[in-house]
């Protein structure tokens, strides 16, 4: 598996599932699939958020607290590849990290971080890589979200997607009602060119202004990470839940997830339900996600093309399937109801794949 956001470690070894389900960070001896292996990449992370892998397999990870750390060849660089300026204050910091898709020829890198000035708020910088660090200098600021009305829920995910185009996340910063409207950034998935203009077709041209444009879905609480498969294109999202249901959603040009009024499945016509979701008694955080469609499947013709999930508080990554209609491994409980695919409420795998915080 390429990528699993929030620790820097990879799937694990042997055994059965547990019978209960663990304690937030717990680790659970024997409790990882047959045929997983355990590998640590990499330790002595400052609270590593998430994770990028650059073209020529190096992994780049974001420290909440600025530094963006470079992997190579198995080892941790001591330098990082740049620091930012940010603090980390509750769930702000640095956030995310995504490559140009043209990194071969431009040498660019993105990240998002929490910017104090002139107001606390998220920002999309751009810097230019000279071997394993930035250049000096070349932080271009690329995108402004609104100020921050919280410290939490501020997302903060960032993904090239296959049109191109820069897909960013954002969380609603314990406002709930700013996430329907189309006058702020928070609750929102935003989709912009690379310099960060705002492409002609996104949905919403009529009813925003300036860096509202970049709206391209809303409804979400805090999508805090999402994943975009490298052939299809298809997008998930993790919106982590309130009180009741954590989501994977498939995002939809235009859709709203429905956020305060809906949570979990709610079958109305105007909202988009999510193509998975658990209830608290499954866990209370999905944090993580990552589609494993590499060219050759070293796990097996059957995980390709899933999708992998962490739930923080259950230590577990699940598998969602796409082409068993979002059902997790083995589909036991899942059912599809048409015309649209997607699991039924209980279809988590509580206890199949644990997750250990390096």
């Amino acid at each position: 598996m390429k990528r699993l956001l929030l620790a820097c470690v990879a799937l694990g070894a042997t055994a059965h599932a547990a019978d209960r389900l663990p304690r937030a960070g717990e680790r659970i001896a024997n409790a990882i699939r047959a045929g997983f292996t355990e590998t640590v990449n990499a330790d002595s992370l400052d609270s590593p958020v998430s994770m990028a892998i650059a073209p020529d397999g190096r992994v780049f990870v974001c420290e909440q607290a600025g530094r963006l750390r470079v992997i190579k060849n198995g080892r941790l660089l001591k330098q990082p590849f740049v620091t930012v300026p940010t603090k980390p204050i509750e769930e702000e910091g640095l956030l995310g990290v995504a490559f140009d898709p043209a990194f071969a020829r431009t040498k660019h890198v993105y990240v998002t971080y929490t910017s104090y000035t002139p107001t606390r708020h998220n920002v999309i910088a751009r810097f230019t890589a000279s071997g394993d660090t930035a250049v000096a200098g070349s932080e271009w600021i690329v995108y402004e979200f609104d100020t921050h009305g919280a410290h939490q829920h501020v997302g903060g995910a960032l993904r090239f997607g296959r049109d191109g185009m820069l897909y960013a996340s954002s969380g609603e910063c314990g406002d709930g009602s700013l996430s329907h409207s189309l006058a702020s950034t928070a609750g929102k998935i935003l989709r912009m060119r690379k310099d960060g203009s705002i492409p002609g077709d996104n949905p919403f041209p009529s009813e925003t202004r300036g860096r509202h444009g970049a709206i391209y879905a809303r409804g979400f609480r805090n999508a805090f990470a999402f994943d975009i498969h490298p052939k299809s294109g298809r997008i998930f999202v993790n919106d982590v839940g309130g009180a009741r249901f954590e989501e994977v959603d498939e995002l939809v040009r235009g859709a709203d997830y429905g956020w305060p009024v809906a949570e979990g499945p709610v079958h109305t016509p105007m909202l988009a339900d999510p193509i998975h979701a658990y209830t608290h008694e499954h866990g209370c955080a999905i944090t993580g996600g990552a589609f494993y469609a590499p060219a050759k499947a070293g796990l097996g013709e059957q995980w390709r093309d899933g999708y992998f999930f962490e739930d923080y508080c259950a230590n577990e990554i699940r598998w969602l399937s796409p082409a068993r209609c979002g059902a997790p491994f083995p589909p036991t409980t899942a059912t599809c109801r048409s015309p649209t695919c997607r699991p039924s409420r209980r279809s988590s795998t509580r206890r199949s794949r644990r997750l250990a915080s390096a």
